[in-house]
């Protein structure tokens, strides 16, 4: 792809509105999210959709989220059901996405679904996020906004590490608060979660009254379900007591390591670390060793991640 110059825009009133302009040109822009960035293109513009992939190198049969400003914006775009709207009312705007089937006269381009007949949509609660998509009016495909396959971007330095000279610009609003992926739930059917993330499986069970089933099919019917994702270029090993040769460790809770997710143990807060952590420690070009994550809550989204940062690829 050509080579262009990345504009780092400030998150002020000024900068969204140039973002929106360009995102309604066709143009490519990198967003703060409370997950992670986005890499924003207008759902309905097939070019800026293909762009997203060829600026990510990302395979084509890997589906996308369209991040809308309000439910009634999801709702013109899927078949709403009450699943839907419990959770909803619960949780949005925030780090959850649905997955529910198109609605006639939707308008994304099939290349966000990648030919599927549901839609990945979500409402986003970064303040950010939420004026941008006010300025532009219409639904922004956006999968995080780095190459395929590496490590999610948490910082606008992140996203221009990775992507610099292939899109147009990001909006620098600091640091992302939590740091991983949004929960993506299935609701074609029964509840089904399709990948753990920011929201915690228990918070879920907890509106809808009964236990989520797994998807356990092995196909693509959501984003970030590939079985190596968000892998740094260093080999990672999981559940080290220690580090081993020239290994880095990282650690959670009070331990000898080289740089730590929660000394106290806190998973919201090694949620939010994760992959500020991994960046750092791959840039040190060693292999990176991790220590135990408990399995539960936040810490089943985090050992999720970490299980396909370290897969074989």
């Amino acid at each position: 792809m050509s080579q262009q110059t990345t504009a780092r825009l400030p998150a002020d009133a000024e900068g969204i509105a140039h973002a929106a302009a360009l995102l309604r040109a066709g143009r490519l822009v990198a967003f703060p999210t409370e997950t992670v960035y986005g890499l924003g293109g207008d759902a309905r513009n097939g070019r800026a959709v293909a762009a997203i992939y060829e600026a990510k190198g990302r395979p084509s049969f890997n589906p996308l989220i369209a991040h809308v400003a309000t439910v009634r914006d999801a709702q013109a775009l899927v078949e709403w059901n009450d699943a839907a709207e419990r959770l909803a009312s619960a949780f949005w705007p925030g780090p959850l996405t649905l997955v529910l089937p198109l609605r006639a006269g939707h308008g994304v381009s099939s290349l966000v679904t990648a030919g599927l007949k549901t839609l990945a949509v979500r409402v986003p609660a970064h303040p950010v996020a939420r004026a941008l998509l006010g300025e532009v009016g219409g639904p922004l495909a956006a999968p995080s906004a780095n190459p395929s396959g590496r490590i999610s971007p948490t910082t606008a330095d992140h996203v221009l590490a990775g992507l610099s000279g292939r899109i147009a610009a990001v909006l620098d609003a600091g640091p992302c608060g939590v740091g991983v992926e949004s929960t993506i739930l299935g609701l074609s059917h029964e509840p089904r979660l399709l990948r753990p993330g920011g929201l915690a499986g228990e918070e879920i069970e907890a509106v809808l009254g009964a236990p989520l089933a797994r998807d356990e099919s092995g196909s693509i019917t959501a984003p970030g379900q590939l079985a190596s994702h968000y892998a740094p270029e260093a080999s990672v090993r999981l559940n080290a007591k220690r580090a081993e040769g020239d290994e880095v460790l990282l650690g959670f809770g009070r331990m000898e390591c080289d740089l730590n997710l929660s000394e106290t143990g806190d998973l919201a807060e090694a949620a939010a670390a994760l992959f500020a952590a991994l960046h750092r420690l791959d840039a040190l070009g060693r292999p990176i060793a991790v220590s135990p994550i408990p399995e539960r809550g936040l810490g089943v989204a985090i050992n999720d991640r970490l299980r396909r940062a370290a897969a074989p690829r």
